[in-house]
């Protein structure tokens, strides 16, 4: 990997002295801009940039490696199969800047120490990755994002040299507590992200693997510095536009709420259908429907995408595929011992979710705990209702 970068070092040295007045002058400067949330779930971790001006040739641009094309064919199928490329692009620094300024996001600068030399040659890798030929880039949220690609740039400049020193207050997290360390772990967005990433994001990640997260990079680019002379990378930070935004947050809305009225509500059909001895079908059929069509998205999401961190979901231990199949069964006034053994097989696959959630194999949503425990009542409901009504 060394000898890779050194070469594109090389290579990129080789042009500029083919191509001198694309030397940038002493006056220029190279910073790193880290942009804070949005409300948009795609916005939510933040978004970095760099920053190239030159006042003598009077350019102040913009680099960034956080865009796709819309009009990509099969755009939808691509994104859900992690096949989409994302693009990098460039525009002046006061369009850029003028839009985080409209959206009411913080801005934040911080000036990397680089020599006339690295300014050139991290000009020209950039000019280089931007040809249209070479814009395009296999994304990956936690390993190939806006904020990994632009330190990955970096280092290349700096011929890995990079020592990355955490702040006194700096806590390594599992790659899951750290999407929440930006998402309310009761929201909406995070349910989901919670329900469609497996256990590998439940792993703790390295202090380098901290860097997919703008704020990170922001943060453990502060204290670091080279390898050879202990030189400091960044030389000045500042904030260029203050966050104004408050975030609101309405409990009401939220999934623990709404899910938590459906689990008590499912609670009181069970409770009446068990006092009366009769069974509510209807509730079965949707909960039965509903548990197996996720597991179906999970399973596909799991073997038929390139998303790496959808794989060993154990939602499945509480959305099972194979519930769907099961729907036949459910809506017949008795079951065999084959049906009553897979009502009891489903039992088993909760207490194995809750065995893997109280270990760290795998984090559950917050949000999934009342239906969870409505469901759960409901299976054992059932076990009890038919036996009752094979006996008949």
């Amino acid at each position: 990997m060394v000898l890779k970068k050194t070469i594109t070092l090389l290579l990129l040295l080789l042009t500029f002295s083919g191509n001198a007045q694309l030397q940038l002058t002493s006056e220029s400067k190279i910073s790193i801009l880290t942009i804070g949330p949005g409300e948009a779930l795609n916005d939510a971790f933040g978004h970095t940039a760099i920053r190239i001006k030159d006042p003598v040739y009077k350019f102040d641009i913009v680099f960034d490696y956080g865009r796709y094309d819309f009009e990509t064919e099969n755009f939808y199928l691509k994104f859900t199969q992690g096949k989409l490329d994302y693009e990098i692009s460039q525009s002046e620094f006061d369009t850029f800047f003028g839009n985080y300024q409209y959206q009411q996001r913080s801005v934040k600068e911080q000036q990397l120490n680089l020599n006339s030399e690295q300014k050139t040659a991290f000009y020209l890798l950039l000019k280089e990755n931007i040809k249209p030929e070479n814009k395009s880039y296999p994304y990956d949220f936690f390993y190939n994002n806006c904020a990994t690609k632009i330190i990955e740039g970096i280092e290349t400049i700096v011929n890995d040299q990079i020592v990355y020193v955490p702040s006194t207050s700096f806590e390594q997290l599992t790659f899951r507590n750290l999407i929440r360390s930006d998402l309310n772990e009761n929201s909406w967005g995070s349910f989901g992200i919670d329900i469609a990433l497996g256990s590998k994001i439940d792993q703790i990640a390295s202090v380098e693997e901290h860097l997919f997260l703008p704020k990170y990079l922001y943060q453990l680019l502060e204290n670091s510095h080279l390898k050879t002379d202990s030189t400091t990378l960044v030389t000045a930070s500042k904030t260029l536009n203050p966050s104004e935004k408050v975030t609101k947050t309405n409990f009401f809305g939220s999934p623990l709420f709404i899910l938590g009225i459906l689990a008590l509500i499912m609670v009181l059909i069970t409770y009446n259908d068990f006092k009366t001895k009769t069974r509510s079908t209807w509730l079965d059929v949707s909960v039965f429907g509903l548990t197996g069509f996720i597991g179906l998205v999970l399973v596909l999401l799991w073997f038929a995408t390139d998303h790496t961190a959808t794989a060993y979901n154990y939602n499945l231990l509480w959305a099972c595929a194979l519930n769907i199949l099961f729907i036949p069964s459910i809506c017949k006034s008795k079951l065999n011992n084959r049906g009553l053994s897979y009502l009891k097989f489903l039992i088993v696959l909760f207490c194995l979710m809750g065995l893997h959630w109280m270990t760290g194999v795998q984090s559950f949503a917050i949000g999934l705990s009342p239906l969870l425990i409505a469901i759960g009542v409901r299976y054992l409901f059932l076990i009890h209702h038919f036996k009752a009504a094979n006996r008949v």
